[in-house]
């Protein structure tokens, strides 16, 4: 089975910083891609980032050069560094999985991506 427990959400003051981590269980990264959206109450998730096995990432334009996406060499866990972080940033963000076999092409579009963690709340004021 697949499983995702996102990790590291916290208040924060504008321009501060947060890491967050995402424990894996039953991915492996050359089968699925692996990414980080967040969403706001009445809205739906939005992608901020997202990488495949060989290091290749996407990031949304809007956390472009404030966040980093990586992963532990072992593979079983998923960070998302947050540098300079704005209010805008506030949201749950949620660690995300899907199948390459089912869609073989690396993107942020909330439809393809079918496992979810619970998600970890990050409030900047």
């Amino acid at each position: 089975h697949v499983q995702l427990v996102e990790s590291g959400g916290d208040s924060v003051q504008a321009g501060g910083s947060l890491r967050l981590s995402c424990v894996n269980s039953g991915v492996t990264y050359r089968r699925y891609y692996m990414g980080w959206f967040r969403q706001v109450p009445g809205a739906e998730p939005e992608g901020v980032a997202c990488m495949d096995d060989d290091g290749t990432t996407i990031y949304a334009d809007s956390v472009q050069g404030r966040f980093t996406i990586s992963h532990a060499n072992a593979k079983n866990t998923l960070y998302q560094q947050m540098d300079s972080l704005k209010p805008e940033d506030t949201a749950m963000y949620y660690c995300a999985a899907y199948d390459r076999q089912l869609y073989p092409w690396m993107v942020l579009l909330e439809e393809k991506y079918k496992y979810w963690g619970q998600g970890t709340q990050v409030t900047v004021s």
